[in-house]
């Protein structure tokens, strides 16, 4: 059977119910080890979460945070919103008390990883840990109309964990990311397995909401076919197949969060489609966009680079 839009495209308010605005664990989605929520918190709310095996990385996507784990707090400052900085991220271990707390109020992305028993009898060796929004790698990748801003928190080269991989990429209007399109979805050389989540947010327009687009694909042993509008709120799964572009329409920046895991070795090694393949070849002669970074907080980050999608 064909997975389509209709099976791995959640449109915002469809997965989630108070405080959560988006509620997807790996059984919901049909797969093994990814999930995410998106925690909406008022001035002064509290939210204690259930204890979970899986370890979880916290993004504040608007508002600042204070989390308790096991007692010990750790204060995120955050940001106003996804396009406005980079922000501080916490991994916090599986089967951990934590409580999520913020006086001003906010939307704060908690992205997970399931676990299988032989890792989680070895989890208390990782501990809690803030990535400081000045210590975040930020890369440009691509060039030219393929140019976006990763800013990579929760990836193997910055943060020490069991399965989960985090990133989240901005796209400025017009632009194409996730391209050329590319997989995960076998064990060779050069390849990783790994599920996938993309949470979008856009930019919004003097007249309202923005919108962009997602395409997923399928090759022979992968049976896709996805071609969803996107906006603010909205999830799209990704078990297999190629992915890209992820659009951004003219006049709205884009914005995705990536939530990864896999069964084996914590790495995004990644296969591009060999229809497109060739394109990379050719940002040699092109400039980044010259709209990137994006923000200040991000330039102090930056290094340009052409580098996979």
């Amino acid at each position: 059977m064909t997975l389509t839009s209709r099976d791995l495209h959640l449109p915002a308010g469809s997965s989630g119910s108070a405080p959560y605005e988006v509620d997807v664990d790996p059984l919901r989605a049909g797969w093994t080890y990814c999930g995410l929520r998106v925690l909406a918190l008022a001035p002064g709310q509290r939210v204690e979460l259930d204890r979970d095996p899986a370890e979880m990385v916290v993004v504040p996507l608007a508002g600042a945070c204070l989390v308790a784990v096991e007692g010990d707090e750790y204060r995120l400052h955050g940001r106003d919103s996804v396009f406005t900085g980079v922000t501080d991220t916490l991994y916090v271990p599986g089967d951990r008390g934590v409580a999520v707390s913020s006086e001003g109020g906010g939307r704060f992305a908690l992205a997970t990883a399931a676990r299988d028993q032989t890792i989680i009898r070895g989890s208390r060796d990782h501990n809690p840990r803030i990535v400081r929004a000045e210590d975040v790698p930020v890369e440009l990748r691509g060039a030219g109309q393929a140019s976006r801003q990763v800013h990579n928190f929760g990836t193997p080269g910055t943060l020490d964990a069991e399965r989960l991989i985090v990133c989240e990429v901005l796209t400025p209007a017009g632009n194409w990311s996730s391209w050329p399109p590319h997989k995960h979805d076998e064990d060779r050389d050069g390849e990783s397995v790994l599920e996938e989540i993309y949470y979008f947010e856009v930019a919004a327009g003097p007249a309202g909401a923005g919108i962009g687009y997602q395409r997923v694909y399928g090759h022979d042993k992968s049976d896709v076919d996805v071609l969803a509008e996107v906006r603010s709120g909205d999830v799209v799964l990704i078990p297999h197949g190629w992915h890209g572009p992820s659009m951004a329409a003219p006049g709205y920046d884009l914005y995705y969060l990536n939530v990864m895991a896999g069964p084996g070795e914590r790495a995004w090694n990644i296969c591009d489609d060999p229809a497109h393949a060739w394109v990379r070849a050719g940002w040699g002669a092109e400039l980044v966009d010259p709209r990137l970074p994006f923000t200040s907080a991000s330039r102090r980050n930056a290094a340009a680079e052409v580098s996979a999608p």
